[in-house]
């Protein structure tokens, strides 16, 4: 239930002081260590949150889950030596931990199809026991506030103290608007590089960055969440540049819009039935199709030969569909079809394939009648 003006400010400031001070009964400091064989590398631990976060999407769990089966993992390494051969049971284990305890019973995932589905090489009994192991190093104790779980407070905050936040965004709800940071945030969760920071002010500096992008006035509300919540503002200076650069580096992983360029290939054209002509690379090398819009002249594999079909003329005879017609170059055969549908301005460049291009290749004219125009259906 939500409460008007001053009652749901309220609500909100003690769901935060709640979620600050059990995070601060939580929260340890994360200690880099040395990558050996006999403990988890920190690029490890980030390709399993990965892994946990496309388990969620293939499991159609809430985004709550991911998250704190993603606390609950890195609580555990910093509690314990973990062997990088058990990470998988590991991670696996706090997912099925963190929906448990997360998601409604119909949703909560079998636990012999999470163990096929997942390919986490691990079978049901391993995962119990691993479960028992985590939850006695964990104190049974897996009620801790996550990283997400700020970014609601924050983000409900800023929402009824500025309400035209989300002017400059029309089409977007408050909870749609929440829906994007959420996605953002998943990210960054799997970077090791944020593990320096409480979950907190990892939330908040997503938040004020936002705010930052469409309010004049977010440094001021920046400053009221940074009091409300105690926080250190060098820190959260620090958080605020990583936390940037990682969310430059998600943009920039989006694939771009590609534009396929034509560059003409340099091909002779020979005819192998009536009406059909093959092309065939020549050895005169040219560029070819490109799928890069700054550098057309990457070339794209694939198959070089390939028949193009042209209607034969009513007034050729079959002998002279046969004839081999050598050296000429594709640039010179779309200039005929060009002239073929009066692409060109002159009605004099009006010609024939078989007939103008032709006879200046070999010398001689063609027996084939100048085709007409026609039209095109």
């Amino acid at each position: 239930m939500k409460f008007p003006g001053p009652l749901e400010n309220q609500r909100l400031s003690s769901l935060l002081e709640r979620a600050i001070s059990r995070e601060a009964q939580m929260w340890k400091v994360n200690v880099p260590k040395i990558p050996t064989n006999q403990n988890v590398s920190p690029s490890q631990r980030d390709e399993v949150i990965q892994w946990l976060a496309k388990l969620k999407y293939q499991f159609n769990l809430y985004p709550e889950t991911f998250a704190l089966a993603s606390s609950l993992l890195d609580r555990f390494l910093a509690t314990v030596k973990a062997h990088p051969k058990y990470l998988n049971c590991i991670a696996i284990s706090c997912f099925f931990l963190a929906a448990k305890t997360v998601e409604e019973d119909e949703k909560i995932p079998v636990l012999k199809v999470l163990a096929r589905d997942s390919f986490c090489g691990c079978s049901s009994s391993e995962i119990l026991r691993m479960e028992r192991i985590i939850l006695d190093k964990l104190n049974w104790d897996l009620h801790t506030a996550t990283p997400l779980d700020f970014l609601h407070i924050f983000h409900a905050i800023a929402v009824s103290t500025r309400p035209q936040l989300l002017f400059s965004l029309p089409k977007l709800s408050p909870s749609q608007h929440l829906a994007v940071l959420t996605k953002q945030l998943l990210h960054c969760m799997a970077c090791n590089q944020l593990l320096q920071f409480k979950g907190s002010m990892l939330a908040l500096a997503m938040v004020s960055l936002e705010m930052e992008k469409l309010i004049p006035d977010w440094l001021p509300l920046t400053i009221e969440l940074l009091q409300k919540a105690q926080m250190d503002s060098s820190q959260l200076i620090h958080c605020r540049e990583l936390v940037a650069y990682h969310l430059s580096a998600l943009q920039s992983a989006l694939p771009l819009n590609s534009v396929y360029v034509y560059r003409p290939l340099k091909h002779t054209l020979v005819t192998c039935d009536k009406g059909a002509f093959k092309l065939h690379p020549s050895s005169v090398s040219g560029p070819d199709f490109s799928k890069d819009n700054s550098k057309p002249e990457v070339p794209v594999r694939g198959p070089t030969a390939f028949h193009l079909h042209l209607p034969a003329a009513s007034g050729c005879k079959q002998t002279s569909a046969k004839r081999k017609v050598e050296e000429m170059e594709v640039d010179d055969f779309y200039d005929g079809i060009k002239r073929l549908y009066n692409e060109d301005n002159g009605p004099e460049n009006v010609g024939s394939v078989c007939g103008t291009d032709l006879s200046r290749q070999e010398g001689h004219a063609s027996p084939c009648p100048p085709l007409q125009p026609v039209s095109v259906m």
